[in-house]
């Protein structure tokens, strides 16, 4: 990930911007120390889903039992 200081970033704006939309991600730093991200719109998304479907993994092996079909039946049977 690419680091810019705060004078650049400001300076550079519209540069930075197109490159986030092209996909980079950017560290902002002041005086040496990031202080800010900029990341594309989506990729929150993207790392909230990632984050998620971890947890859901991480809880499936602690449960050791559940298949995804039985799952899926708590779940909707929880709808009910």
């Amino acid at each position: 990930m690419r680091e810019i200081g705060a004078f650049e970033a400001k300076t550079h704006l519209s540069a930075l911007l197109d490159a986030v939309a092209a996909g980079k991600s950017l560290i902002i730093t002041k005086r040496g120390r990031p202080v800010a991200r900029l990341i594309p719109h989506d990729a929150t998304d993207r790392e909230d889903r990632a984050r998620a479907a971890a947890t859901l993994r991480a809880l499936r092996q602690r449960i050791g039992w559940a298949s995804v079909e039985e799952i899926l039946a708590l779940r909707d049977e929880g709808r009910r």
